[in-house]
């Protein structure tokens, strides 16, 4: 087959660019490829690496290998400046345990003031947040309809009063019957019922305090149209409060089997972080337990005499008792791993184990340990973060009445 003219001609013409192209990248790449194997073999260690550095100048001699030995020699200085490693002991003490719980604070007495019945408020004797005395109003409702029924019922027993009267001196005249004298006095009596029940409903008008107390908002102004059953405020007193607490399951064990529960003391701690100047004392228990919360309310009584407390209050109350030759170590001399709390204790070798602890009781920064130590272990105060279970250390021992006398510190 004949090739047609000029064929190889345009064939070179497509191919020169590519192939020019190509070739262009294979140059530039060299270098490139050249310094990536320089690299890796100076990161390598290889001896390539270091005929690459002695090629590429003699700076990277001596002087570059000081610079490397300083560093060295700085990073040692580094890891032997850790912080030295402080031991102290537990120490046996009488020291007062006590439990905190956020509490809610209530008068022993909170009702609400309701109208009797219905009708337009006509004054408001007292002030908000005012002292009443138990039998002082606070309330009066327009009593136009109450006085006039009374009057009436009044009117109809002095009628019906009359009509005994006459229908007795008929009878002494023999002119009725027995019956009918024993009617009357049955009307009468209907009568005098049905004006006691008016002179109550009167009454009903004058809203009274029924025990002494604080009044709290008011919800309606003179003139407001009342009907039976409105609430108009609330009666406050506040001359004992009750303060409720909620106790987990544990917790309400080891009040109820513990023989000196009565000598605990009960304290609260205002919003302010202030204590409350009297004491309370655990008045009831709930009679059952928060299925979801898994805790039962507990409830405080604590005198109010100058009526500081008032309904609605939150705290904090603190349940405190004296605790005999407790075993205490500080609190950062533990760590905590899934929820249970461990120490180093270092050993007569100076090697050190890592040891479970059960804790009693926490006050401040101290944990009272109830089991896992004694006062002759010695434990890492400081520099826990440095050791693991095993390692013999060298340490300075602090006599753990110091120790407690600079605490301000939790575990880590």
């Amino acid at each position: 087959m004949a090739t047609p003219p000029g064929f190889f001609k345009r064939c070179t013409m497509k191919i020169r660019p590519f192939a020019v192209f190509m070739l262009l990248f294979f140059v530039l790449s060299l270098p490139a490829c050249d310094k990536i194997s320089r690299l890796k073999d100076q990161y390598s260690g290889s001896p390539h690496s270091a005929e690459g550095t002695d090629a590429e100048g003699e700076h990277a001699g001596p002087e570059h290998g000081e610079g490397e030995h300083g560093d060295g020699e700085h990073a040692a200085g580094g890891h032997e400046h850790q912080h030295k490693i402080v031991v102290t002991s537990p120490v046996e003490k009488d020291v007062v345990s006590t439990q905190e719980y956020v509490c809610q604070i209530h008068s022993w007495r909170h009702i609400e003031v309701c109208a009797l019945e219905g009708g337009y408020l006509e004054s408001i004797d007292v002030q908000e947040g005012q002292l009443v005395k138990k039998g002082q109003r606070i309330f009066k409702i327009l009593p136009v309809l109450y006085e006039a029924k009374l009057a009436a019922e009044t009117a109809h027993a002095e009628l019906m009063r009359i009509r005994r009267d006459n229908t007795k001196r008929l009878f002494e005249q023999n002119i009725v019957s027995a019956p009918e004298v024993a009617l009357a006095n049955a009307e009468l009596a209907k009568a005098e019922a049905e004006v006691k029940l008016a002179q109550a409903e009167m009454d009903f008008a004058d809203i009274k305090a029924p025990f002494d107390g604080i009044v709290d908002r008011q919800y309606h102004q003179p003139g407001s149209l009342i009907s039976e059953g409105d609430m108009l405020t609330t009666l406050s007193d506040n001359s004992t409060m009750w303060v409720y607490f909620n106790v987990p399951e544990t917790r309400y064990l080891e009040y109820q089997t513990d023989p000196d529960r009565d000598q605990l003391r009960v304290q609260l701690k205002l919003a302010n972080h202030q204590i409350f100047p009297h004491d309370g004392k655990i008045g009831a228990i709930e009679a059952d337990f928060n299925n979801e919360t898994g805790n039962i309310s507990f409830r405080a009584d604590i005198e109010n005499p100058d009526r500081l407390l008032r309904h609605g209050q939150t705290g904090t109350i603190l349940l405190s008792r004296d605790v005999k030759d407790a075993i205490v170590i500080p609190q950062r001399a533990t760590y905590e791993i899934l929820a249970k709390k461990y120490a180093f204790v270092v050993g007569e070798d100076n090697v050190v184990h890592q040891r479970d602890i059960t804790i009693a009781s926490e006050k401040d920064d101290i944990y009272l340990i109830a089991d896992g130590l004694d006062v002759n272990d010695k434990i890492i105060l400081e520099g826990s973060r440095q050791v693991r279970d095993g390692d013999k250390i060298e340490y300075e021992y602090q006599a753990p009445e110091e120790v407690l006398k600079n605490l301000k510190y939790h575990a880590e």
